[in-house]
């Protein structure tokens, strides 16, 4: 996958951080395209892993395709101790023999040594061994590792959670969200033959040895490191056809045996959650690959073509309305925002973490846009405006480049709350919804940073929206809407503060049959004729707090 533009320096773009985290070598060597990372394009992985349930270790091997892009003779490799690599291999452009490349450790990353230049453009192999007990995850899915389960019947039940930890977690790779291997991957999971291994995308092979079992699995569009997922277990699984956007679109599910009869209900959701989502955000990115929904280990991840499920076959959050509005009790919060990510994160994938809120902002928005589809406008509005009550704003959205760091935790509702608001200032909600199909189009499988996704919906919209992102994105306040009315004169006075210099987001209101457009500016108090006899100022108020998030009040 090419990049939009790689991000290799630290940006300190917190305006309200009384102290800067401390970051050291091993946060930039991750999260940095350094001199090793930084001149080679990784086109395919090739992964095989075997798992021992009763040492909790793993043996296994990754073959690494690459496209020299500019000249150089070291590479990092990225394994998480205590992981060991046994050896890495490289084979040569157009060649069949390899030889082993001596190589040193430090810590979560080996450096090899090639000892020559590579021709640019052209294709190398690195065949990495490895193998050992995996960091075991303790908290899945925010804590990462492997997770090695049983399920009801006393079997074996094993995946892997690895988003915030990284993928090195368990397999040698690339571990940096910018590259994502242009033509895919392919994971083999030797097993037990009593039971069964489910990949990414689609099976391709199926070979049984003595008591083993291999399943071959392959995703043939640019996945994330951290999506390539083994799923070990006791498992059944059913099949069907949704017609969308771009024809059949095949559906597999995987669940234990035990819970069959629950998840046929449940799962029944999936056909209307894309039907809704094809609506809003464009045809299901990943055709090719299928639709996988696996019930996992742990609540749930958006793993690529084969979303973790984990949910216990019922509505909400675990049985809650995350929004306290009632709407998210009316479908599976798994199903909706794990599958959501398929669009946002899968689909649009940011180069560095800490523009994360591209991934958990929209996708926390897709819940609003399901309710909106199904249970309408003001519904949507509801839930939306819900979900403030989760929002901190103890720091800003954005993290520090470079470093590996993830988008704080506002990402989700407050990113979700400011989509709302765009949505609302745009007024216009074919345009908006042509937005998020366009933005599907036009960063289709690729790589981007937060400031291309910005300038693309400024420029869509027809007005600079650079000071309302640089509020909710990198401040942590919120905007006030200061203001007066004279019920003599019907006139109001209204301008933005607590805000950074320059914010000027306009206001689209409907109140009683009538339309309202507020241009407040931080700096200079703007008014307003109101010639409606019945206007209540209150009501108008109240109304523009339930549609954008600021808080209002008045100027004395």
């Amino acid at each position: 996958m090419k990049n939009t533009l790689c991000i290799v320096v630290l940006s300190f773009f917190s305006l309200t951080l009384n102290s800067q985290p401390v970051f050291n070598l091993q946060d930039t060597l991750r999260g940095s395209l350094n001199e090793h990372r930084n001149w080679f394009d990784i086109q395919h992985y090739d992964i095989t892993v075997t798992p021992t349930y009763e040492t909790k270790s793993i043996i296994g091997q990754v073959s690494w395709t690459a496209k020299v892009v500019k000249p150089a003779n070291n590479i990092q490799i990225d394994l998480q101790q205590p992981l060991v690599i046994d050896s890495v291999i490289y084979f040569a452009p157009n060649t069949k023999s390899g030889k082993a490349l001596p190589y040193a450790r430090n810590l979560n990353v080996a450096i090899a040594n090639f000892n020559e230049k590579l021709n640019i453009n052209a294709n190398f192999k690195l065949v990495i061994y490895y193998h050992g007990i995996p960091r075991e995850a303790v908290r899945p899915p925010w804590d990462g590792g492997w997770i090695w389960k049983k399920d009801g019947n006393g079997k074996p039940w094993m995946s892997v959670a690895c988003q915030n930890i990284g993928a090195s977690v368990w397999y040698p790779c690339k571990d940096h969200q910018s590259d994502e291997p242009d033509h895919g991957a392919r994971l083999t999971i030797n097993v037990p033959d009593t039971l069964m291994a489910i990949g990414n995308g689609r099976m391709i092979k199926k070979e049984n040895n003595q008591q083993l079992s291999s399943y071959t699995w392959e995703v043939k569009s640019p996945i994330n490191n951290y999506n390539i997922i083994p799923y070990i277990g006791d498992y059944m699984g059913w099949s069907e056809s949704y017609n969308g956007l771009k024809g059949n679109l095949d559906l597999h599910y995987w669940v234990l045996k035990q819970d069959s009869t629950k998840a046929k209900t449940q799962f029944t959701q999936v056909p209307q959650m894309l039907k809704a989502f094809e609506y809003w955000m464009g045809p299901y990115p990943f055709y090719e690959d299928g639709y996988q929904l696996v019930q996992s280990p742990h609540l749930g991840m958006e793993h690529q073509s084969a979303v973790a499920y984990g949910n216990k076959f019922g509505n909400g959050y675990l049985g809650r309305d995350l929004s306290g509005s009632g709407w998210g009790l009316k479908w599976d919060y798994i199903i909706v925002h794990e599958s959501g990510h398929e669009w946002f994160a899968n689909n649009i994938t940011t180069n560095d973490i800490a523009d994360m809120w591209v991934h958990e902002g929209f996708t926390d928005y897709t819940e609003t846009l399901m309710t909106e589809y199904y249970y309408g406008i003001e519904a949507g509005n509801d839930y939306n405006y819900g979900l403030r009550r989760g929002i901190q704003n103890n720091k800003p959205i954005i993290a520090h480049y470079g470093v590996n760091e993830e988008g704080a935790g506002d990402m989700y509702n407050k990113g979700a709350n400011l989509i709302h608001s765009l949505r609302h200032s745009i007024d216009n909600d074919s345009l908006f919804r042509q937005i998020l199909i366009n933005l599907n189009k036009q960063y289709y499988h690729k790589t981007v940073n937060s400031v291309d996704i910005e300038n693309y919906i400024s420029k869509s919209a027809g007005f600079n929206f650079t000071k309302f992102f640089d509020q909710y994105l990198r401040n942590t306040q919120i905007p006030s809407f200061v203001y007066q009315y004279d019920e003599k004169e019907k006139i109001l006075t209204y301008q933005w503060k607590n805000c950074v210099v320059g914010f000027n987001l306009p206001l689209a209101l409907s109140y009683k049959g009538k339309k309202y457009q507020l241009s407040p500016m931080d700096y200079i108090p703007q008014k307003k004729l109101i010639t409606q006899p019945d206007f209540d100022i209150k009501e108008f108020v109240k109304l523009i707090n339930r549609l954008y998030y600021v808080t209002t009040s008045i100027e004395n």
